[in-house]
């Protein structure tokens, strides 16, 4: 018997639609290498450091890499507290009778509260506490430098780091 044109066309069609595709997943594997290198390169082993565009680091040689502390940032125009304002600069540049900066005390001795009353913020390592990080403009003046320090010593933040830029690192 002789089949119909639609007869024959189904049948080649089902014919066609018998061959299942292989998926070729040697591409696919070269994607996730890549993506896998990708990844491993640009993941750093230290945390990274809040930045500003207004803060030129002075230069320095070392071989530490940062932790995981409180930063306090010294603006042209103000100084930061883990990225709240404390204080204006043209406003502490003046000496008076203390050797800190009071509002910047009272920042820190709050900070230090959170700390240690609700986790929030807290550093990972309970040898950590007492650590706080400055990071300041290469032109800050001496003084201004001084109160910050003593600001910090003060509300028992004894383990105090300068942030610096680094060509070098350790390997």
């Amino acid at each position: 018997m002789k089949m119909s044109r639609r007869a024959r066309r189904m049948a080649r069609h089902h014919r066609k639609q018998k061959h299942v595709t292989a998926l070729n997943l040697v591409s696919l594997m070269d994607i996730f290498t890549i993506l896998v290198f990708f990844l491993l390169v640009s993941s750093s082993p230290a945390p990274n450091l809040p930045s500003s565009r207004a803060i030129h680091l002075p230069e320095a040689e070392t071989n530490e890499l940062p932790t995981i502390t409180p930063v306090i940032m010294i603006t042209p125009e103000a100084v930061l507290v883990q990225g709240r304002k404390v204080a204006e600069r043209p406003a502490i540049l003046p000496e008076d009778e203390q050797p800190g900066l009071p509002a910047l005390y009272n920042a820190l001795v709050d900070l230090r509260g959170k700390e240690t009353n609700t986790g929030v913020g807290a550093p990972t390592d309970a040898a950590l506490e007492d650590r706080i990080t400055i990071m300041g403009d290469a032109k800050v003046p001496y003084e201004l430098l001084k109160r910050i320090l003593a600001s910090c010593s003060q509300a028992r933040f004894t383990k105090i780091s300068l942030v610096v830029s680094s060509s070098q690192r350790r390997p």
